[in-house]
Protein backbone atom coordinates (compact mmCIF):
# COMPACT_ATOMS: atom_id res chain seq x y z
CA UNK A 1 0.00 0.00 0.00
CA UNK A 2 1.25 3.54 -0.90
CA UNK A 3 2.05 5.48 2.46
CA UNK A 4 -0.83 8.28 2.80
CA UNK A 5 -0.53 11.98 1.63
CA UNK A 6 1.16 14.45 3.69
CA UNK A 7 -2.42 16.04 5.11
CA UNK A 8 -0.36 19.26 6.88
CA UNK A 9 -2.42 20.74 10.10
CA UNK A 10 -5.65 20.64 10.56
CA UNK A 11 -7.62 24.53 9.91
CA UNK A 12 -6.50 26.26 12.93
CA UNK A 13 -3.50 24.19 14.09
CA UNK A 14 0.01 25.00 13.27
CA UNK A 15 2.82 22.50 14.29
CA UNK A 16 4.60 23.99 16.73
CA UNK A 17 7.39 21.28 17.74
CA UNK A 18 5.92 21.13 20.93
CA UNK A 19 3.86 18.46 22.26
CA UNK A 20 0.00 17.92 20.76
CA UNK A 21 -0.84 14.82 22.08
CA UNK A 22 1.20 12.35 24.20
CA UNK A 23 -0.98 8.79 23.63
CA UNK A 24 -1.37 6.55 26.69
CA UNK A 25 0.81 4.71 24.37
CA UNK A 26 3.81 6.92 24.96
CA UNK A 27 3.78 8.00 21.87
CA UNK A 28 4.26 11.52 21.40
CA UNK A 29 3.10 13.69 18.77
CA UNK A 30 4.06 16.76 18.20
CA UNK A 31 3.02 17.55 14.10
CA UNK A 32 -0.72 17.92 12.91
CA UNK A 33 -0.35 16.24 9.91
CA UNK A 34 1.20 13.31 11.81
CA UNK A 35 -1.96 12.70 14.03
CA UNK A 36 -3.93 13.59 11.18
CA UNK A 37 -3.00 10.24 9.02
CA UNK A 38 -3.20 7.99 12.16
CA UNK A 39 -6.81 9.01 12.14
CA UNK A 40 -7.67 9.67 8.56
CA UNK A 41 -8.89 5.84 8.39
CA UNK A 42 -9.85 6.14 4.72
CA UNK A 43 -6.08 5.82 3.71
CA UNK A 44 -5.48 2.79 5.46
CA UNK A 45 -7.24 0.44 2.34
CA UNK A 46 -6.28 0.30 -1.57
CA UNK A 47 -9.13 1.97 -2.92
CA UNK A 48 -11.32 3.34 -0.68
CA UNK A 49 -14.39 4.84 -3.13
CA UNK A 50 -14.37 1.25 -3.74
CA UNK A 51 -15.07 -0.08 -0.81
CA UNK A 52 -17.97 2.62 -0.14
CA UNK A 53 -19.55 1.58 -3.81
CA UNK A 54 -19.55 -1.52 -2.19
CA UNK A 55 -21.37 -0.60 0.76
CA UNK A 56 -24.00 0.85 -1.26
CA UNK A 57 -24.77 -1.76 -3.68
CA UNK A 58 -24.52 -4.76 -0.86
CA UNK A 59 -26.88 -2.60 1.02
CA UNK A 60 -29.32 -2.19 -1.77
CA UNK A 61 -29.45 -5.78 -2.28
CA UNK A 62 -30.19 -6.17 1.50
CA UNK A 63 -33.18 -4.40 1.04
CA UNK A 64 -34.51 -6.05 -2.44
CA UNK A 65 -33.90 -9.27 -0.52
CA UNK A 66 -35.28 -8.76 3.10
CA UNK A 67 -38.55 -7.50 4.77
CA UNK A 68 -37.99 -3.98 5.96
CA UNK A 69 -39.65 -0.93 7.00
CA UNK A 70 -37.77 1.91 6.35
CA UNK A 71 -37.56 5.33 7.35
CA UNK A 72 -39.56 5.31 10.77
CA UNK A 73 -39.71 8.21 12.69
CA UNK A 74 -38.51 7.95 16.73
CA UNK A 75 -37.56 11.47 17.48
CA UNK A 76 -38.61 15.05 16.77
CA UNK A 77 -36.01 15.84 14.20
CA UNK A 78 -35.80 15.31 10.62
CA UNK A 79 -33.20 13.02 11.17
CA UNK A 80 -34.15 10.49 13.38
CA UNK A 81 -35.88 7.50 11.65
CA UNK A 82 -34.58 4.29 11.58
CA UNK A 83 -35.16 1.06 9.32
CA UNK A 84 -35.80 -2.10 10.68
CA UNK A 85 -35.49 -5.64 9.42
CA UNK A 86 -37.57 -8.01 11.23
CA UNK A 87 -36.45 -11.28 12.29
CA UNK A 88 -38.02 -14.32 13.72
CA UNK A 89 -41.65 -13.86 15.82
CA UNK A 90 -40.44 -13.37 19.46
CA UNK A 91 -36.56 -13.46 18.54
CA UNK A 92 -34.35 -10.67 19.98
CA UNK A 93 -33.33 -7.49 18.95
CA UNK A 94 -29.71 -5.42 17.65
CA UNK A 95 -30.02 -1.84 17.01
CA UNK A 96 -26.72 -1.33 14.92
CA UNK A 97 -25.18 2.39 15.19
CA UNK A 98 -23.63 2.90 11.91
CA UNK A 99 -20.32 4.85 11.50
CA UNK A 100 -18.70 7.51 9.23
CA UNK A 101 -16.86 9.61 11.89
CA UNK A 102 -19.85 11.14 13.02
CA UNK A 103 -19.95 13.47 9.71
CA UNK A 104 -20.91 11.37 6.86
CA UNK A 105 -23.49 8.52 6.27
CA UNK A 106 -26.88 7.22 6.95
CA UNK A 107 -28.40 3.80 7.69
CA UNK A 108 -28.73 2.91 3.64
CA UNK A 109 -25.18 2.62 3.71
CA UNK A 110 -25.47 -0.67 6.43
CA UNK A 111 -28.64 -2.56 5.42
CA UNK A 112 -26.01 -5.07 4.63
CA UNK A 113 -24.83 -5.45 8.40
CA UNK A 114 -28.84 -6.93 9.14
CA UNK A 115 -28.74 -10.05 7.07
CA UNK A 116 -26.71 -12.08 9.00
CA UNK A 117 -28.65 -11.80 12.71
CA UNK A 118 -31.56 -11.66 10.66
CA UNK A 119 -30.90 -15.18 9.47
CA UNK A 120 -30.27 -16.12 13.13
CA UNK A 121 -33.60 -14.96 13.94
CA UNK A 122 -32.65 -11.18 15.47
CA UNK A 123 -34.87 -8.27 14.51
CA UNK A 124 -32.23 -5.80 13.26
CA UNK A 125 -32.84 -1.46 13.93
CA UNK A 126 -30.48 0.55 12.09
CA UNK A 127 -30.90 4.46 12.75
CA UNK A 128 -29.99 7.26 10.97
CA UNK A 129 -28.75 10.73 13.22
CA UNK A 130 -28.04 14.19 12.42
CA UNK A 131 -24.32 14.84 11.67
CA UNK A 132 -21.23 17.53 12.43
CA UNK A 133 -21.10 20.43 12.23
CA UNK A 134 -24.71 20.85 11.63
CA UNK A 135 -25.09 19.54 15.29
CA UNK A 136 -22.74 18.96 18.23
CA UNK A 137 -21.71 15.46 19.28
CA UNK A 138 -23.50 15.81 22.00
CA UNK A 139 -26.43 15.91 20.15
CA UNK A 140 -25.55 12.45 17.92
CA UNK A 141 -25.32 10.79 21.45
CA UNK A 142 -28.42 11.91 22.60
CA UNK A 143 -30.72 11.09 19.37
CA UNK A 144 -28.63 7.36 19.62
CA UNK A 145 -30.17 7.02 22.78
CA UNK A 146 -33.41 8.24 21.97
CA UNK A 147 -33.54 5.11 18.80
CA UNK A 148 -32.36 2.53 21.61
CA UNK A 149 -35.29 3.92 23.90
CA UNK A 150 -37.51 3.95 20.61
CA UNK A 151 -36.62 0.07 19.96
CA UNK A 152 -37.44 -1.06 23.81
CA UNK A 153 -41.14 0.54 23.61
CA UNK A 154 -41.92 -0.01 20.14
CA UNK A 155 -40.29 -2.82 18.22
CA UNK A 156 -42.62 -5.53 19.91
CA UNK A 157 -45.00 -3.93 17.18
CA UNK A 158 -42.72 -5.47 14.86
CA UNK A 159 -42.88 -8.95 15.93
CA UNK A 160 -39.34 -8.84 18.41
CA UNK A 161 -39.12 -9.01 21.46
CA UNK A 162 -38.24 -5.79 23.71
CA UNK A 163 -36.54 -7.87 26.46
CA UNK A 164 -33.86 -9.01 24.58
CA UNK A 165 -31.91 -5.70 23.07
CA UNK A 166 -28.11 -6.12 22.16
CA UNK A 167 -26.66 -2.39 20.75
CA UNK A 168 -23.73 -3.24 18.08
CA UNK A 169 -21.74 -0.10 16.43
CA UNK A 170 -18.66 0.45 14.13
CA UNK A 171 -16.13 2.87 14.11
CA UNK A 172 -18.46 6.19 15.58
CA UNK A 173 -20.73 4.05 16.09
CA UNK A 174 -18.93 1.65 18.31
CA UNK A 175 -18.61 5.03 20.28
CA UNK A 176 -22.38 5.21 20.48
CA UNK A 177 -22.48 1.82 21.87
CA UNK A 178 -19.85 2.81 24.96
CA UNK A 179 -22.13 5.79 25.24
CA UNK A 180 -25.26 4.06 25.57
CA UNK A 181 -24.48 0.90 27.63
CA UNK A 182 -23.28 3.82 29.95
CA UNK A 183 -27.08 5.22 30.38
CA UNK A 184 -28.98 5.52 33.17
CA UNK A 185 -32.09 4.18 31.42
CA UNK A 186 -34.16 3.75 34.37
CA UNK A 187 -33.09 7.27 36.12
CA UNK A 188 -33.62 9.61 32.26
CA UNK A 189 -35.57 7.46 30.14
CA UNK A 190 -37.92 5.16 32.63
CA UNK A 191 -36.26 1.68 31.40
CA UNK A 192 -36.10 -1.14 32.96
CA UNK A 193 -31.84 -1.39 32.35
CA UNK A 194 -32.05 -5.80 32.62
CA UNK A 195 -33.74 -4.99 28.48
CA UNK A 196 -30.31 -3.90 27.58
CA UNK A 197 -28.81 -7.31 27.45
CA UNK A 198 -24.82 -6.16 26.06
CA UNK A 199 -23.23 -4.20 23.33
CA UNK A 200 -20.66 -5.62 20.66
CA UNK A 201 -18.09 -2.22 19.84
CA UNK A 202 -16.66 -2.89 16.43
CA UNK A 203 -13.32 -0.48 16.06
CA UNK A 204 -14.90 2.39 18.19
CA UNK A 205 -13.29 5.52 19.02
CA UNK A 206 -13.55 5.60 23.11
CA UNK A 207 -10.62 8.30 23.76
CA UNK A 208 -11.76 11.70 21.77
CA UNK A 209 -8.67 13.34 22.92
CA UNK A 210 -6.55 13.78 19.80
CA UNK A 211 -9.22 14.60 17.46
CA UNK A 212 -8.79 18.32 17.98
CA UNK A 213 -5.87 18.05 16.61
CA UNK A 214 -6.52 16.55 13.36
CA UNK A 215 -8.82 17.18 10.39
CA UNK A 216 -11.58 15.45 11.54
CA UNK A 217 -12.08 18.81 13.60
CA UNK A 218 -13.03 21.17 11.41
CA UNK A 219 -16.16 19.29 10.92
CA UNK A 220 -16.44 17.69 14.63
CA UNK A 221 -15.93 21.31 16.73
CA UNK A 222 -14.92 19.72 19.99
CA UNK A 223 -15.05 21.86 22.98
CA UNK A 224 -12.81 20.20 26.23
CA UNK A 225 -15.63 20.17 28.10
CA UNK A 226 -17.57 17.87 25.13
CA UNK A 227 -14.19 15.56 24.53
CA UNK A 228 -14.67 14.96 28.39
CA UNK A 229 -17.90 13.60 28.62
CA UNK A 230 -18.47 11.53 25.48
CA UNK A 231 -14.59 9.89 26.07
CA UNK A 232 -15.88 6.33 27.53
CA UNK A 233 -12.59 5.61 28.34
CA UNK A 234 -12.60 8.81 30.95
CA UNK A 235 -16.17 8.57 32.25
CA UNK A 236 -16.80 4.79 33.31
CA UNK A 237 -20.17 4.09 34.46
CA UNK A 238 -20.26 1.58 37.77
CA UNK A 239 -22.24 -0.94 35.75
CA UNK A 240 -23.02 -1.62 32.31
CA UNK A 241 -24.07 -4.96 30.41
CA UNK A 242 -21.29 -7.68 29.37
CA UNK A 243 -19.85 -5.86 25.96
CA UNK A 244 -17.69 -6.81 23.06
CA UNK A 245 -14.81 -4.54 21.88
CA UNK A 246 -13.33 -5.84 18.24
CA UNK A 247 -11.37 -4.55 15.94
CA UNK A 248 -9.28 -5.85 12.70
CA UNK A 249 -5.73 -4.90 13.41
CA UNK A 250 -4.73 -4.18 9.89
CA UNK A 251 -5.66 -0.40 11.30
CA UNK A 252 -3.24 2.08 12.42
CA UNK A 253 -1.46 2.18 15.28
CA UNK A 254 -3.78 4.74 17.34
CA UNK A 255 -7.15 2.86 16.00
CA UNK A 256 -6.24 -0.44 17.59
CA UNK A 257 -5.03 1.69 20.81
CA UNK A 258 -8.64 3.11 21.06
CA UNK A 259 -9.83 -0.23 21.23
CA UNK A 260 -7.27 -2.04 23.94
CA UNK A 261 -7.13 1.07 25.65
CA UNK A 262 -10.85 0.68 26.50
CA UNK A 263 -10.88 -2.56 26.89
CA UNK A 264 -8.03 -2.17 29.83
CA UNK A 265 -9.78 0.28 31.73
CA UNK A 266 -13.20 -1.22 31.67
CA UNK A 267 -11.24 -4.40 32.88
CA UNK A 268 -9.82 -2.35 35.73
CA UNK A 269 -12.66 -1.25 36.39
CA UNK A 270 -14.59 -4.50 36.97
CA UNK A 271 -16.72 -4.26 34.06
CA UNK A 272 -17.96 -7.41 31.89
CA UNK A 273 -15.53 -6.84 28.65
CA UNK A 274 -14.35 -8.98 26.07
CA UNK A 275 -11.86 -8.33 23.48
CA UNK A 276 -11.57 -9.80 20.15
CA UNK A 277 -8.61 -9.00 17.85
CA UNK A 278 -9.14 -9.71 14.43
CA UNK A 279 -6.13 -10.43 12.53
CA UNK A 280 -5.95 -10.00 8.74
CA UNK A 281 -9.34 -7.49 8.49
CA UNK A 282 -8.94 -3.88 8.30
CA UNK A 283 -11.10 -0.92 9.07
CA UNK A 284 -13.89 -1.71 6.84
CA UNK A 285 -13.98 -5.67 5.85
CA UNK A 286 -14.48 -6.55 9.35
CA UNK A 287 -17.73 -5.50 9.10
CA UNK A 288 -18.58 -8.54 5.84
CA UNK A 289 -19.07 -10.79 8.81
CA UNK A 290 -22.36 -9.15 9.69
CA UNK A 291 -23.67 -10.46 6.41
CA UNK A 292 -22.75 -14.21 7.39
CA UNK A 293 -25.21 -16.14 9.27
CA UNK A 294 -22.13 -17.72 11.04
CA UNK A 295 -19.47 -14.72 10.88
CA UNK A 296 -17.84 -14.58 13.77
CA UNK A 297 -19.60 -11.06 14.93
CA UNK A 298 -22.89 -12.20 14.50
CA UNK A 299 -22.01 -14.85 16.24
CA UNK A 300 -20.62 -12.87 19.29
CA UNK A 301 -23.54 -10.52 19.41
CA UNK A 302 -25.98 -13.64 19.20
CA UNK A 303 -23.84 -15.10 22.51
CA UNK A 304 -25.00 -11.80 24.47
CA UNK A 305 -28.22 -12.54 24.43
CA UNK A 306 -27.65 -15.40 26.73
CA UNK A 307 -24.83 -13.77 29.01
CA UNK A 308 -27.08 -11.44 31.08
Amino acid sequence: MDSPPDLGAPPGVRPTGETLYLAPSGRRFTDAGELTREYDIEWTVPDFLAVAASFVARSAETRGRLKCFLDIPYGPTVDERLDVFPGSPGGPVVVFLHGGYWRALTSAEFSFAAAGLVARGVTVVIPTYSLCPAVSLDEIVRQERAAVAWTVRSIASYGADPRRVVVAGHSAGGHGVAMVLATRWAENYGIDPSVIKGGCAISGLFDLRPLPFTSVQADLRLTADQVLRNSPVLALPETMPPLVITYGTEQTAEFVRQSTDYFAAAKAHGLDVRCLPRPGFNHFDELDALADDRGDLTESIVDLFDRR
